[in-house]
């Protein structure tokens, strides 16, 4: 595939913070976009952090990739739901904003191979309550599980470092389970 691309590499640190309902939430979700290269360990990004290793992080979900074509509909639905504030790379608590590699073009075992490192796909992201409470509106997880537009997981599988502007390539793994069926079976239970 042509034109894959690194849009923005995001981290943060646990904090608390506030949800609409008046709830106070502890959570790393509200990733910032770093400048330059940005060193990946097995745990992933140095300078990231979970709030719950109970469902983030670990090896299996060092890193977490979503789809920069998303963020239209993620605005658009923001504003019908009279949420103020634009969004920006890392708002879906992504560490890697990625450009050209949708969830229908990857299954579980696929290589991201980059400059610095390779990470390989673990599975996919399956939405909490602590992402409504980010994106302001109590449906996000529900869109997001009908629109299986849910990111994906990768560990890591060679360290070293990765950079916002670089491009990078996808290598076939064995091609048995999707991003897509593993998230949509998984949502309908």
């Amino acid at each position: 595939m042509a034109g894959m691309q690194v849009v923005s590499v995001n981290t943060a640190r646990a904090e608390h913070f506030v949800a609409t309902d008046g709830q106070s939430l502890a959570s790393a979700i509200r990733k910032r976009a770093r400048s330059g290269p940005v060193n990946v360990g097995p745990l992933g990004l140095d300078g990231d952090e979970q709030a719950d290793p109970s469902v983030h992080g670990g090896l299996s979900k060092a890193v977490y990739a979503y789809p920069q074509e998303h963020y239209e509909f993620w605005t658009t639905v923001r504003g019908q739901a009279k949420v103020a504030g634009a969004l920006q790379p890392g708002d879906c608590g992504e560490n890697l904003t990625l450009a050209g590699l949708l969830e229908s073009k990857v299954w579980i075992g696929d290589v991201l191979r980059f400059a610095g490192c390779e990470l390989v796909v673990s599975e996919p992201r399956f939405p909490c309550f602590k992402f409504n409470a980010h994106m302001g509106f109590n449906q996000a997880a529900k869109l997001m599980a009908q629109s299986g537009w849910c990111g994906f997981y990768l560990a890591v599988r060679r360290e070293g470092s990765i950079a916002a502007g670089e491009a990078f390539e996808l290598l076939p793994g064995p091609r048995e389970v999707g991003i897509v069926e593993l998230f949509k079976a998984k949502m309908r239970k």
